[in-house]
């Protein structure tokens, strides 16, 4: 299956979040107002904006499906990249709002008691969002997208983000009445967490960061091949759910040009079968002893 076909598969993902968002939000929403709960009505407006996250994500798949063209000789595969940039700074605003508010109700002592009907509904919205999760998660995985796994990390948080919320509710029924803001300002502490993680992934393969463990484990495969007399040098970038390496190897001098050919294309199968890097460009240069 080819990578334009995984990116398709992605948006399923996206789309799946997207619904689930938008009904819990709104569930989450309209209960926390009727039971007047601050830990339920962050979580609600948390899953509104990831709404907005889920359809940047869903932009950037489709975006990075388009072919290469004359201003993208490379491809638009960083294009869900910046999405998940993106939806880290929402994220982010979001996560930073919430604990403002919170902070506020906690300082005024505001002492309320949720309806228990608020805390059903946040047990239930953490068990839908962890099938999701879990969809997401695995689907990130098996096309390699990094844009649907920053999503599913933002599912497994908003799960357990419900879960605090649960909790805060629940022990404001014992007379805890502080724990429910408390737990709102969790809610926030987690969000702004999430979104720091994405961000920092995001802008890691933005400035062209690469694995150096991925890397020696490249180097190691292509130092396997019988005729690479050394490896000199090798680099990485990301683009997307593309990884791109740039190898330069050292060979027998004595080599012609089809037999160096033949080289390369060996090494090109292999880091296909064994690393899944179907994007590589191997410099090769003449070995001798003084190297």
């Amino acid at each position: 299956m080819d990578q334009a076909e995984n990116l398709k598969r992605g948006e399923k993902g996206a789309w799946i979040s997207i619904f689930a968002y938008l009904f819990l939000s709104i569930i989450k929403l309209v209960i926390a107002y009727i039971g007047d709960s601050e830990a339920l009505r962050a979580d609600g407006l948390n899953n509104s904006t990831d709404v907005i996250a889920s359809i940047a994500v869903l932009i950037g798949l489709r975006i990075s499906r388009k072919p290469p063209d004359e201003d993208h000789h490379y491809g638009h595969y960083r294009a869900e990249t910046v999405a998940s940039l993106f939806a880290a700074f929402i994220m982010m605003f979001v996560g930073i709002q919430v604990m403002y508010n919170t902070f506020k109700n906690l300082l005024t002592d505001n002492s309320t008691q949720p309806d228990m009907l608020t805390a059903w509904t946040a047990i239930m919205a953490a068990i839908v969002m962890f099938f999701v999760y879990r969809y997401n998660l695995a689907l990130a995985r098996k096309i390699k997208s990094s844009s649907l796994f920053a999503a599913a990390q933002d599912n497994r948080s908003d799960a357990l983000v419900s879960m605090g919320a649960f909790v805060g509710i629940i022990g404001a029924q014992f007379g805890v009445f502080w724990l429910d803001p408390l737990a709102g300002l969790i809610v926030g502490v987690i969000i702004c967490k999430t979104a720091w993680d994405i961000f920092k992934d995001a802008t890691h393969t933005l400035t062209d960061g690469f694995d150096e463990k991925q890397l020696a484990k490249i180097e190691a495969s292509i130092a396997k091949v019988s005729e690479v007399k050394k490896v000199d040098d090798v680099k990485g970038r990301v683009h997307g759910n593309q990884a791109f390496v740039d190898i330069t190897i050292l060979v027998d001098p004595k080599l012609n040009v089809k037999e160096s050919h033949a080289i390369t294309e060996r090494i090109e199968q292999l880091l296909a079968k064994k690393h899944n890097i179907t994007y590589a460009h191997i410099h090769i240069e003449p070995y001798s002893n003084h190297n």
